[in-house]
């Protein structure tokens, strides 16, 4: 736990019936400084949220006693606090569902708990309710840098001119390093609608990226009819 950590402790809400999931859950987010209470059905969820102070809260979808959908949107009505929505389902629906709803970051399972953290992170940074240090403001990638705060990008020591959408899709897959991030999650996060297979918007988007970012080394690699994949490791030279 770094003193960055320290400070900005959080308190989260993770709602899902899956008590092992939560039990690892628990256990994580106490071993790097949070708190991270669970409820295991929807009605309990709901309660919980609204009676406490909570700095996110992480919803799986498919829920007893009341859907992630329903709990979702009486949430909404009722209480203005981040949300994460969680499902093992791959329906672009229910990602369009969950964000109409008021979601403010959808995460398929099964999903690493890192990836997770940084993900509650990005939505508190953008709702302007965590300040990040210095140390974890800035992503270095060889001579690729990310300032996810002044949302600045430079490589090679000179600073690159994104658009507002390409630094939330290079930020996206940095968060997501590693793993396969899929075209339709991209277009439902990012573009909020549905993905066609005829849609080139995207692949415009990233070959864009690619053209300001790669010189010679591969940062992000396509994955013939799944999507990209952020291939640099953090403090790696390419």
């Amino acid at each position: 736990m770094d003193a960055s950590e320290k400070v900005t402790r959080l308190s989260l809400l993770l709602v899902d019936d899956d008590a092992e999931l939560c039990s690892m859950m628990k256990e994580f987010f106490g071993e790097v400084g949070h708190r991270l209470d669970c409820a295991y059905n929807g009605r309990d969820g709901l309660a919980r949220a609204l009676k406490n102070s909570y700095d996110l809260i992480v919803l799986d979808v498919m829920l007893p006693g009341a859907n992630g959908f329903t709990v979702l949107r009486q949430l909404r009505r009722r209480k203005e606090v981040p949300v994460i929505m969680l499902t093992a389902r791959v329906h672009r629906q229910d990602r369009i569902l969950g964000l109409n709803a008021g979601a403010d970051d959808y995460l398929p399972k099964p999903f690493d708990p890192d990836e997770l953290l940084a993900r509650i992170r990005a939505v508190l940074r953008r709702a302007g309710r965590l300040e990040c240090s210095a140390d974890e403001s800035v992503k270095t990638f060889g001579d690729l840098q990310v300032n996810v705060q002044t949302r600045e990008v430079w490589t090679e020591g000179r600073m690159v001119d994104l658009t507002a959408l390409e630094f939330d899709i290079l930020e996206l897959l940095i968060r997501s390093a590693g793993r396969i991030v899929s075209r339709e999650e991209i277009t439902v996060s990012l573009l909020e609608r549905d993905s066609t297979p005829y849609d080139r918007a995207l692949d415009v988007h990233i070959s864009h990226l690619r053209q300001k970012l790669e010189h010679g080394h591969t940062l992000i690699r396509t994955v013939r009819g799944l999507g990209y994949v952020f291939t640099a490791s953090p403090g790696t030279n390419r």
